[in-house]
């Protein structure tokens, strides 16, 4: 199990730890009561060259995070987490209860991406869930397609951002940013493995409740 870093929401090359390979690499905190299921999504994202964290409960992932109320969880000047992966039925806290939890009650972590994931295709919940903020609702069993097209989509906005930054960075020097440089910056995935992989276009993910429903 994966040791807290620091915290989300720096620049990338600070954001992103570096694999003995060195190659960058997303932190994923995988939530699931199910045993079965948490090995699961462990293989697939450490297949994607994910490091995982992976918790058994709602109130176990609020405590990684710090977000419990108790003053020896780890906290936010501990932990660095890209994307949250939760299953929805769990005992305790549901899925959609973290995933409000997160968004409501945290500065920090609100932009962290949430993926809802279940063994039911109930429209009722997925729309709840999406209007509550999660990035995406996915349908058991997950797929390593799946965690491929979240990790690139992740990777590339937080390459995005970094490119932004750089740009007001030269302009405020009274540099302007070579164009052929920004798109090459912006293109380039920084994972080998997600090479050839599309980005997730926001159409796409307008479009995640027709996806699942094509799906049945």
């Amino acid at each position: 199990m994966v040791i807290a870093g620091e915290v989300f929401r720096q620049n990338l090359p600070e954001l992103l730890e570096e694999s003995p390979s060195g190659a960058a690499e997303l932190h994923v905190l995988a939530v699931d009561d199910s045993f079965v299921d948490r090995k699961v999504i462990e293989r697939l994202l450490k297949v994607s060259s994910c490091k995982v964290t992976v918790v058994e409960s709602g109130t176990r992932a609020l405590q990684y995070l710090g977000l419990d109320g108790d003053k020896n969880s780890f906290g936010f000047d501990s932990v660095k987490v890209n994307m949250i992966m939760t299953d929805y039925s769990m005992p305790g806290m549901t899925g959609y209860e973290l995933l409000k939890k997160i968004k409501q009650e945290s500065s920090v972590f609100r932009e962290i991406p949430v993926v809802i994931m279940s063994s039911e295709n109930i429209m009722t919940r997925i729309d709840r869930c999406l209007e509550e903020g999660a990035e995406e609702f996915l349908l058991k069993p997950v797929k390593l397609a799946d965690v491929r097209r979240l990790t690139d989509f992740v990777m590339r906005g937080e390459v995005k951002e970094e490119v932004k930054t750089t740009q007001k960075r030269k302009l405020s020097d009274g540099c302007s940013p070579s164009l052929s440089t920004t798109f090459s910056a912006v293109s380039q995935p920084r994972d080998p493995l997600l090479s050839g992989l599309s980005p997730l276009s926001p159409s796409s993910l307008s479009s995640k409740k027709c996806r699942l429903c094509s799906e049945i």
